[in-house]
């Protein structure tokens, strides 16, 4: 399965602290993507289940995690990965978030025997002119749904907050910034760096 980063605590993506999973490889390519760089999946990102479950084994034996969410890329770009993965995510903790650009009814038909494995799942392409800062969605357009009424409640509280958070991550490779951009963060990010005198890389 392909990877790209698995972060803790995320705290924008959904209720509670959770392990952030982002996964690579997408075909929609959506004008606007937060994450461009997960569109392609590299050889680098590349892990076996058996790493990934050793990862989440050693976040979970320091902290106490609240949920998982899953997103990318595309979940569902990996359907086969997905079915080693929830399962065993589902085990550690039911409460799982899943993000993906295909639509619901296309998941079911498709890959219906996952969806008991999922919480809260978030469809619909991301829709760069309907991003109105909506908590938990990236464009209006998009639909949450509940496969999980355990976790109705929950997640309606979590969605009473005015507007979507940002959470930063220093990691080895630079800073990461988590959570639903507003339109047009990338060209703030580039000022703010040229304002500082820093280099973009």
């Amino acid at each position: 399965m392909y990877i790209a980063r698995v972060l803790y605590p995320v705290e924008v993506l959904g209720p509670g602290k959770r392990i952030g999973i982002w996964m690579s490889g997408c075909a929609h390519m959506c004008k606007g993507c937060s994450n461009p760089e997960l569109w392609r999946q590299h050889e680098k990102h590349n892990i076996s289940m058996g790493n990934m479950g050793k990862l989440i084994e050693s976040i979970c034996s320091k902290y106490d995690v609240d949920g998982f969410t899953l997103t990318g890329g595309d979940p569902f770009y990996q359907p086969e990965a997905l079915k080693e993965l929830l399962p065993y995510l589902y085990i550690v903790q039911k409460d799982i978030l899943v993000y993906t650009g295909y639509e619901y009814g296309f998941i079911k038909a498709k890959y219906g025997d996952l969806l008991k494995y999922i919480a809260v799942l978030i469809d619909g392409k991301y829709e760069e002119e309907k991003n109105k800062g909506a908590v938990l969605r990236g464009s209006d357009n998009q639909n949450i749904y509940y496969l999980n009424e355990e976790y109705r409640t929950k997640y309606q509280a979590y969605l009473e907050q005015k507007t979507s958070k940002i959470q930063n991550f220093h990691t080895a490779d630079g800073v990461i910034s988590v959570g639903i951009h507003l339109p047009g963060y990338e060209e703030g990010i580039k000022e703010l760096v040229s304002r500082k005198g820093l280099e973009e890389v």
